[in-house]
C-alpha cells in the first residue's frame, strides 16, 4: 500500500470534553497531550467511523479546548467527529492543539472493498491467427465504484490456440475457440474468441502530411489487404515508433514521440520519425521529417500595480459602465480588503479604491460579463457566516456594497463563477450554490449541487454546463441550463464525472476549439508540497510550516522567520470532451518542479498561472496529444521577480487573463502586472 503524508489543508475544529470555567489561554496551557479514540483506525474505502480527539491534562482529565484535525484530502475526510475513507492506503490524521505546540499523529489503514464484478473490453478488431488483440479489464465494488489500478490475473482456456500475457494482450496461434479470463478477489469474468486464419497478405500505412512540426497530430491508418487487393477491415494492428536525431541539440531527447492505438501520431522533437505497424506476420513502415514548432514570441512588461504590503489573490479585468477599463483583485493578510485598479492605460496602473469586508481572506473575485456587478468570496468572517459580498459597479472606480448573501454559504466561500443572471458559489468545499442576482440588492437562493462523497474546489460554467473540479473525484459535469440533459439553474442535472491521474483536481477550464470543433477541458492540479521529491524545498516539516503560514509570510528580521518561497507541484491535464459520454485524457502541459494554479484559454492560447513557474503562454492550436511542454509549444514565459515583494524575488503567479491586447496577471507576492506579446519578427529576405 502507498504511504500518504498528511497535509493540513482541510481542517476542522473539534471540542474536547467539558470544562468551560477557564478561559481559552489558561485551558490550553493545562493540556499535556492529545488522545485519539480509537488510537488507530482500520476501515474500508467508502466507510465512515467515529474518531474522537481529546485534550488531556497531567491528571488525564479532558480539557475543553479547540483541537484542529487534518487529513490528506484525497484519501480521508474528517468532520464533526467522523472520519470518512476515500481511497485505500496507509494514511495519517494529524491533530494539533490550537494555541499550543501539542500534536498527535493517528495511523489510519484503509482497505478496498472486495471486487463484486469485472468487465472485459477487447480492443477493436478480430482475433486472427498470428495477431495480437489487447484487452482491458475493469473491476467494480458492490456499491458501483471502480477499483483503481486493479490487480488482474489473466488466463487462457486453450494456450495452444491463444495465449495471454499479464497485461491482457491476447496473441492467437492457430484457428480454434478460446476463452480468456480475468480474475480479481476470487471473481472471474471471461470472454470467448473464435480464432480464424488471417486472410490479409499485405499491410500499408496511409495518411500523414509530407512535412509537419512538432506537436502536429497526424492521423495514420494501417490498411490490411488480401491477395486480390481488397481491404480486410477488422485486422488488429499494433503501432510502434522510432526516431533518429538530425540536430545535435536533440540527440539526448527521451520519449521523442508517441503513437496511440488508433494510429494518431505526434512528435515531440525535430528529426526523422519512423512509424511501424504490425499485424501478425505482416508489417509496414513510414518515415517523416519533422521540423521545430517555432512559436516563441518576445514578451514585454508594460506595467505593474505593486502590493508588497499584502498577498494578492485573484484578479478580474473588465470594462466599466463608464467605458474605462478596470481590474478587481482579492487579497490575503490584508484584513479582508479587495482592491479596484484603473487599467485603461496598462503602463500606468492606478489603484482607485478598496473595499473592506468581514473576512480573513478574499480569495476569489469575479465580475459579471455585462460589468453590472462584482462579487467577493469570503473566508474567515468574524461571525462565521462567510458567504459572498456583491458589489454595485455602476460607478466602477468606487464600487459600493449592494448586498451580502450567506444562505447555505456560511462555511466559507473559496471560489465563485458569475454570469449576468446567476452566481455559482462554492460552499465550504462541499457543494456549489446557485444564486439569482438579477436584482443584486436582493439576491435569491435558487438551488445547489452537492456531489456525493466529494470535496469541491472550483466551478466554471460554459454553454449551460457546470464543470466542477473536485479533488480526488476529478471533474463533475452538471447540466445547469444547457438543456440536453434536462437541467436548469433551478434543477441541476448530473451528466457525468471522471477522475484525473493525480487525484488533485483543483481548477477546470472548458474550451471549444474553432479549428477542429473539439471541446477540450483543461484541468489543473494544486499540490502544495513536494514532499518525497528530490527538489523538496526548504528543510523542515512541510505540513507544519505550510499550515502555520511561515512559508508564506514576509521575512521578519527580529525572529528570522518567514520570507521562504512556497513550493508546489502538479500539471495541466487536457481531456477531449467532444463526446460527453466518452471523455478521454489526450494531452498534458507539465513543467516539472512547479505547480499550476488558475487557467485561461483563448484564441488557441493557454494562459497558465504556474505559481513559482511564473506566467506561461502556450500554443494549443490544432488537435492536442502528448506533453505540450516537450513539443515546443511554449510561446512565452515570464517570472515576476520583485525585490520589494511580500516575499522578495519570489514569483507566485495566481491567475492570468488576456484583455484588450494585453495579459493581466496577479502575483501573490508582487501584485497586478500587465505584459504584452510582441509580434514575431519577419525574416529578412
Amino acid at each position: 500500500m502507498s504511504r500518504t503524508v498528511a497535509v493540513l489543508l482541510a481542517a476542522f475544529f473539534v471540542p474536547a470534553a467539558p470544562s468551560h470555567a477557564q478561559n481559552v489561554a489558561d485551558a490550553a496551557a493545562r493540556v499535556v497531550r492529545l488522545e485519539a479514540r480509537p488510537a488507530t483506525v482500520t476501515m474500508r474505502a467508502g466507510e465512515t467511523v467515529a474518531l474522537e480527539v481529546l485534550a488531556l491534562d497531567a491528571a488525564g482529565q479532558p480539557v475543553d479546548v479547540a483541537v484542529r484535525v487534518g487529513a490528506p484530502r484525497t484519501a480521508l475526510r474528517y468532520a464533526d467527529g467522523r472520519l470518512h475513507a476515500l481511497s485505500a492506503g496507509e494514511h495519517e490524521v494529524v491533530a494539533t492543539l490550537v494555541g499550543a505546540p501539542v500534536s498527535l499523529r493517528i495511523r489510519v489503514r484503509v482497505d478496498w472493498p472486495r471486487v463484486a464484478r469485472i468487465e472485459i473490453a477487447p480492443a477493436a478488431g478480430r482475433l486472427y491467427a498470428g495477431t495480437t488483440l489487447p484487452h482491458r479489464a475493469r473491476a467494480f465494488h458492490d456499491d458501483g465504484t471502480e477499483r483503481p489500478r486493479p490487480d488482474i490475473a489473466w488466463t487462457s482456456s486453450a494456450p495452444d490456440i491463444a495465449g495471454v500475457d499479464g497485461f491482457g494482450n491476447v496473441t492467437a496461434l492457430t484457428p480454434g475457440t478460446v476463452r480468456i479470463g480475468a480474475t480479481q478477489d476470487g471473481v472471474t469474468e471471461t470472454i470467448e474468441h473464435r480464432v480464424v486464419p488471417l486472410p490479409a497478405v499485405r499491410l500499408e500505412i496511409r495518411g500523414g502530411a509530407a512535412a509537419f512540426r512538432t506537436g502536429d497530430v497526424q492521423a495514420l491508418q494501417a490498411v490490411a489487404l488480401d491477395a486480390s487487393g481488397r481491404v480486410v477491415p477488422d485486422v488488429p494492428v499494433l503501432w510502434t515508433a522510432a526516431w533518429s536525431a538530425t540536430d545535435f541539440a536533440h540527440a539526448g531527447a527521451s520519449a521523442p514521440n508517441s503513437i496511440r492505438p488508433d494510429g494518431r501520431f505526434v512528435a515531440d522533437v525535430p528529426g526523422l520519425h519512423t512509424v511501424l505497424a504490425s499485424a501478425g506476420p505482416l508489417s509496414a513502415r513510414a518515415t517523416f521529417q519533422v521540423a521545430p514548432r517555432d512559436v516563441v514570441q518576445k514578451l514585454s512588461v508594460v506595467g505593474n500595480g505593486s502590493t508588497s504590503r499584502f498577498r494578492t489573490t485573484d484578479l478580474w479585468p473588465f470594462q466599466g459602465m463608464d467605458g474605462r477599463d478596470y481590474a478587481l483583485t482579492g487579497s490575503k493578510v490584508a484584513d479582508g480588503h479587495a482592491y479596484v485598479w484603473d487599467i485603461t492605460d496598462p503602463a500606468n496602473i492606478v489603484r482607485t479604491d478598496s473595499i473592506q469586508v468581514d473576512a480573513r481572506t478574499v480569495n476569489d473575485v469575479k465580475v459579471s460579463p455585462d460589468g453590472r456587478y462584482g462579487v467577493l468570496s469570503r473566508e474567515g468572517a468574524s461571525n462565521r457566516r462567510n458567504g459572498v459580498v456583491i458589489l454595485d459597479l455602476s460607478t466602477p472606480a468606487h464600487p459600493t456594497v449592494a448586498s451580502v448573501f450567506d444562505e447555505e454559504l456560511t462555511g466559507g466561500v473559496h471560489n465563485v463563477y458569475a454570469t449576468n443572471d446567476y452566481l455559482y458559489a462554492v460552499s465550504g468545499g462541499d457543494k456549489y450554490v446557485i444564486v439569482d442576482v438579477r436584482d443584486i440588492y436582493n439576491p435569491r437562493y435558487v438551488s445547489e449541487y452537492n456531489h456525493p462523497d466529494s470535496r469541491i474546489h472550483d466551478v466554471w460554467v460554459h454553454d449551460g454546463i457546470a464543470y466542477s473540479a473536485e479533488w480526488g473525484t476529478g471533474v463533475v459535469v452538471v447540466d445547469v441550463g444547457n438543456g440536453r440533459w434536462g437541467g436548469s439553474p433551478e434543477r441541476p442535472v448530473y451528466v457525468t464525472s471522471f477522475a484525473t491521474p493525480t487525484g488533485s483536481a483543483h481548477a477546470v477550464f472548458p474550451y471549444r476549439q474553432a479549428e477542429t470543433g473539439r471541446m477540450y477541458l483543461f484541468v489543473g492540479d494544486e499540490i502544495m508540497t513536494r514532499t518525497g521529491l528530490a527538489m523538496e524545498g526548504a528543510p523542515g516539516a512541510w505540513s507544519d510550516r505550510y499550515s502555520s503560514g511561515s512559508y508564506a509570510e514576509r521575512f521578519d528580521p527580529a525572529t528570522g522567520g518567514g520570507g521562504i518561497p512556497l513550493v508546489t507541484q502538479g500539471y495541466i491535464q487536457i481531456f477531449d470532451f467532444t463526446d460527453p459520454e466518452r471523455p478521454e485524457m489526450v494531452a498534458r502541459y507539465e513543467v516539472t518542479e512547479y505547480g499550476t494554479h488558475n487557467i485561461w484559454v483563448e484564441d488557441d492560447k493557454l494562459f497558465q498561472a504556474y505559481y513559482e513557474g511564473g506566467l506561461r503562454v502556450v500554443d494549443v492550436s490544432g488537435e492536442l496529444l502528448g506533453n505540450l511542454y516537450t513539443q515546443g509549444r511554449e510561446i512565452a514565459v515570464f517570472k515576476p521577480f520583485d525585490p520589494a515583494g511580500y516575499v522578495a524575488n519570489s514569483p507566485m503567479v495566481w491567475s492570468a487573463i488576456p484583455y484588450k491586447g494585453h495579459i493581466f496577471f496577479a502575483d501573490t507576492n508582487s501584485g497586478i502586472w500587465a505584459v504584452r506579446l510582441q509580434p514575431r519578427a519577419r525574416p529578412v529576405s
